[in-house]
């Protein structure tokens, strides 16, 4: 059944005492990070009515903070990656480069289905 309450709120929000929730990959921007965005983003939609124009300057701004978070909480992400196994010697190492390479799949496929 579909609860129009619940799915008005932040999917970031906090958990709500003895509410059920999915497990899952943690989210790619840090939650900092999406609570003011998500700020700026629901700010542009209220004020639409009022000032289309600056409302739409609002929502950009908003869009353009969250690409510069995903490309920069990519690259951190890579850069932890690659560091991880950069050093290790193939041939004794494999549980770790095969870890490396689950990561990779994992993170890569989250891009590609975003």
């Amino acid at each position: 059944m579909y609860d129009q309450t619940r799915a008005q709120q932040p999917a970031d929000r906090p958990p709500v005492p003895g509410e059920r929730r999915a497990t899952g990959p943690e989210p790619l921007l840090p939650s900092d990070g999406r609570e003011e965005i998500a700020r700026l983003l629901g700010h542009a939609v209220n004020t639409f009515a009022d000032s289309p124009r600056e409302a739409l300057e609002e929502a950009e701004g908003a869009f353009d903070a969250a690409a510069a978070q995903l490309v920069n909480a990519l690259a951190e992400r890579r850069r932890s990656l690659r560091e991880g196994w950069a050093d290790l010697d193939p041939e004794t190492q494999s549980t770790e480069l095969r870890f490396a390479l689950r990561e990779y799949r994992e993170l890569t496929g989250r891009l590609l289905r975003a």
